[in-house]
């Protein structure tokens, strides 16, 4: 009876569909890229309806030049602040060890600017620029089958879904990833990370305009700030070593004392960041290692679900967007009897920088006292030579 279903389904689909578990930015600005090169795109979102996850995103040029691509740029520009420059200054004396100019230099220098915002509103953005329908919610994958002309993916109300494509952008904890290749196992940095949003006006300090990251006395403990909502926030990320602590999520509340207390030997103006700091969210980080592969058959993953990697770069985002230009440039035109060479060209066009960006992360000495931010910041995945 299966069987029938299938050769019934690929015999009535004219437009090669991809399925999208997952419904973050990776997932969501897959979608919108493969729409455009012609393909049909469905995201599997597990959730009944987006809601406001998250407290930050920091575009850094790279993403923001693949979201132009897109076409939501301008949306993004309504809300989003544009830091004037990066900074490195040392946690005790302030010191200022490295600088990048931003700004107006960065949209010279990269193509783009750098854009800083609540994540909330870029999934907003990525939401809108697609169809309506495009996004099923309430889909919780639990398996996915595999078959000559297609993958069934089944849902956990029992519902069954064909597609000529998977894609698994569903996050670190991704279904997808241990259906192809087992559960992982994740090792606990033994560092803990806080979150927070203060309103600007609170503050009355220097520099909050710019991306800053204190470098702090031990390479678990730093502290980073950088605007939001067009400057009239400031979002306060901050890091250090507690063994005892490993819950791993991004909604889970922390102690604002606690954190105060970790940081109470900083440089004034990094201690009245975290005084204005009333609640804060707190997670355990976790590194992976790099995948050897990321494509079996017709399934294969993106963002998170096959690098996902600490946030010292700021560029886990960054790399699931520019993953979703390269996957649609990839598959525009490909044989949907046969996408194999095509999903091998997506994955040899990305694993090593995305390689490179999560090792480094998981190193956290990235411009700390060079200059030096092209090879991430000048990429582009609109054009970049696939594999």
């Amino acid at each position: 009876m299966h069987e029938n279903k299938q050769q019934h389904h690929r015999a009535t689909r004219e437009t090669p569909t991809v399925g999208i578990v997952g419904g973050g930015v990776g997932g969501l600005a897959a979608a919108i890229a493969l729409r455009q090169v012609g393909l049909e795109a469905v995201v599997f979102e597990q959730t009944a309806h987006f809601g406001r996850v998250g407290a930050d995103i920091n575009l850094t040029p790279n993403a923001v030049k693949a979201l132009d691509g897109l076409g939501i740029g301008d949306t993004l520009r309504r809300t989003a602040a544009r830091p004037t420059r990066r900074l490195s200054r040392t946690w005790d004396t302030g010191e200022e060890t490295s600088r990048i100019e931003m700004g107006e230099e960065a949209l010279t220098r990269y193509g783009s600017p750098q854009l800083t915002m609540h994540r909330a509103d870029l999934l907003a953005a990525l939401e809108e620029a697609l169809p309506s329908g495009a996004v099923r919610f309430g889909s919780r994958l639990t398996h996915t089958t595999e078959h000559a002309d297609g993958v069934t993916a089944t849902f956990e109300d029992g519902t069954e879904t064909d597609v000529d494509i998977l894609v698994g952008a569903d996050g670190i904890h991704s279904v997808v990833r241990t259906a192809l290749f087992g559960p992982e196992s994740p090792h606990f940095t033994g560092v803990v990370a806080y979150r927070s949003v203060v309103p600007a006006g609170r503050l009355d300090l220097p520099g909050l305009d710019a991306f800053t990251k204190w470098w702090g006395p031990d390479p678990a403990t730093q502290l980073v700030t950088f605007p939001l909502n067009r400057g009239r926030d400031l979002f306060v990320f901050a890091t250090t070593a507690q063994e005892s602590w490993q819950h791993e999520s991004w909604t889970t509340p922390g102690d604002a004392a606690e954190l105060r207390s970790h940081y109470r030997d900083f440089h004034p103006e990094a201690r009245a960041v975290l005084d204005a700091c009333d609640e804060v969210l707190k997670s355990a980080l976790y590194v992976r290692d790099p995948l050897p592969s990321w494509s079996s058959g017709r399934r294969t993953l993106l963002g998170d679900a096959c690098h996902p990697m600490t946030p010292f770069m700021a560029q886990g985002a960054a790399m699931a967007i520019e993953d979703a230009v390269v996957l649609a440039r990839a598959l525009a035109g490909a044989d949907p009897r046969c996408p194999e060479p095509a999903l091998k060209s997506y994955e040899t066009t990305r694993q090593e920088r995305t390689a490179r960006v999560q090792l480094g992360s998981r190193g956290n000495d990235w411009l700390r006292t060079s200059g030096n931010g092209e090879w991430v910041y000048g990429y582009d995945a609109w054009t970049v030579p696939l594999g």
